[in-house]
């Protein structure tokens, strides 16, 4: 079978299809790291950890829960939370005091906490491998255009969208996302009009931590839970968010979904060298477009 027939395959777009249920996680995390990149301009290495743990934390909490579909909604919600508040302890016990400071020195605090939470990670709940069984509900699958999916990445492939739409609407159409906006132009006259700005930085590295969160919790279930999943993880994050343009929720969408069929396709076309692909694609948008595929937001 020539190329052209190997792509336009049922079993090929039936693959493509699953494949892109990790770009909703890939936009997922990179967003948040946008947000944190954009307003506060700390490099956040330590993102993928809080994505990590969010695996890690849903795991806990369905075998706490008893199991079920009760279980895996309350673990879907409660372990980004839970992200959310250690990014709070952090960023009100450490950040919050070096915002003034040198881009070096939050580069290296942010490392410093990726190597803490490895080892922590690594006491609470060991190196073996971990998963989470996908609920009764969301097995089987469903036909899209008559290609059989299962109903758990279909769900996915919706949660994208709507989390797409809901930053879109906070960061740009309410009052506490137009004053981070401002807080990331010039924060001192932010500041000199009353408005707190240590709270507005304070909520998007919160949100930022529980978009990491999340993003780990949704991809429990269709991968195994283990030490190390975070790193891959935040260099492709990193790569997006350049490659989509700093700050901007829809750069994110578009990188994710470029990363994501790029790198789906490049295994089908190129097994052994499928991994080049997306990154070749990041190298491809950067010479043309240096500054991301879509204005930055602040």
């Amino acid at each position: 079978m020539d190329l052209a027939g190997t792509l336009l395959s049922t079993g090929t777009l039936s693959q493509i299809l699953v494949g892109l249920s990790r770009t909703t996680i890939l936009f997922i995390v990179s967003s948040g790291l946008s947000l944190i990149l954009g307003v506060l301009r700390i490099p956040n290495i330590a993102h993928g950890s809080f994505y990590m743990v969010g695996a890690f934390s849903a795991y806990s909490l369905i075998q706490f829960l008893g199991g079920g579909s009760a279980a895996f909604w309350a673990a879907m919600v409660l372990a980004p939370l839970a992200v959310a508040a250690l990014g709070l302890l952090l960023e009100r016990g450490f950040f919050s005091y070096l915002y003034e400071r040198e881009h070096l020195m939050l580069l290296l605090l942010t490392f410093s906490f990726t190597l803490i939470l490895g080892d922590l990670a690594k006491i609470v709940w060991g190196s073996e491998y971990r998963s989470i069984t996908v609920p009764e509900f969301f097995q089987g699958s469903a036909e899209v255009f008559g290609l059989p999916i299962p109903w758990y990445n279909l769900f996915l492939l919706l949660v994208g969208p709507v989390i797409a739409v809901f930053l879109w609407v906070v960061t740009g159409r309410t009052r506490l996302g137009k004053i981070a906006r401002a807080a990331a132009v010039d924060s001192e006259m932010v500041s000199a009009v009353g408005i707190n700005v240590g709270r507005v930085f304070a909520f998007t590295f919160v949100l930022g931590c529980f978009l990491a969160g999340l993003g780990g919790a949704l991809i429990a279930p269709i991968v195994s839970i283990s030490l190390g999943m975070d790193h891959s993880l935040i260099m492709e994050a990193f790569l997006i968010v350049i490659m989509g343009g700093l700050g901007n929720i829809w750069g994110a969408l578009l990188g994710s979904l470029i990363f994501g069929l790029t790198q789906s396709l490049g295994i089908l076309v190129w097994p052994q060298f499928g991994i080049v692909f997306p990154y070749l694609a990041v190298v491809i948008v950067l010479v043309f477009r240096p500054k991301g595929l879509l204005r930055s937001a602040w």
